[in-house]
């Protein structure tokens, strides 16, 4: 199935020159710091799963939920962008608030999770490809985040097992988020220096 193309995307616009890199270094750092708090725990419970992936996801979603709602300058992949963090927020406060459950809970909520927000950030990634520069990190973090889904579904009913691969996925999350948000950064201060250098201000004077 194709994914719908808009109209061009107007580069002039006040919004569209809103800095988007913050986002990316935001959502590393949560993610790193998910995947360090797993890696460096010696227990990989179920309880303690449920608290690192609730505090993560809430997190996470309100962060995407402000991008959103104030950074995105075309409202539909906006709105998509709310319901992604919604969704995360959502999940997040069922892994705090039931965290006595078992680890087939957990799986299922990780699951869930990972399908539903991976799937909206492809589907943003795709519809903006070749029109936005961070298009591309969407693309790879929803199909990222999508595989993590299969893993969480085809994997077996164990804490040990749901809880390292959260904080597998976390890692590899973050670290190419931070390279995205950083390569975005010096992409974005290239851009400002060029159009400074171009405009008439900056040639020689009469």
């Amino acid at each position: 199935m194709s994914v719908p193309q808009d109209s061009p995307v107007p580069q002039d616009s006040a919004a569209q020159r809103l800095p988007y890199w913050p986002v990316p270094i935001v959502r590393a750092v949560l993610a790193l710091a998910l995947g360090v708090f797993v890696t460096f725990s010696q227990d990989h419970s179920v309880r303690l799963g449920l608290f690192a992936f609730g505090a993560f996801a809430v997190l996470t979603g309100a962060a995407v939920v402000l991008f959103g709602l104030l950074r995105m300058i075309d409202r539909r992949v906006g709105t998509v962008f709310v319901i992604q963090g919604l969704v995360a927020i959502a999940a997040g406060v069922l892994a705090l608030v039931l965290n006595q459950s078992g680890v087939a809970f957990l799986l299922y909520l990780l699951s869930v999770f990972a399908a539903l927000t991976g799937f909206l950030e492809l589907y943003n990634g795709l519809r903006m490809r070749g029109r936005l520069p961070e298009a591309r990190e969407w693309v790879a973090a929803g199909a990222l985040t999508a595989i993590a889904a299969l893993v969480f579904v085809l994997g077996p009913l164990d804490s040990v097992f749901a809880v390292g691969v959260l904080g597998a996925y976390a890692v590899i999350l973050g670290v190419y988020l931070a390279i995205g948000g950083l390569s975005l950064r010096w992409s974005q201060a290239s851009r400002s220096a060029a159009a400074a250098a171009g405009s008439p201000s900056s040639g020689s004077g009469s």
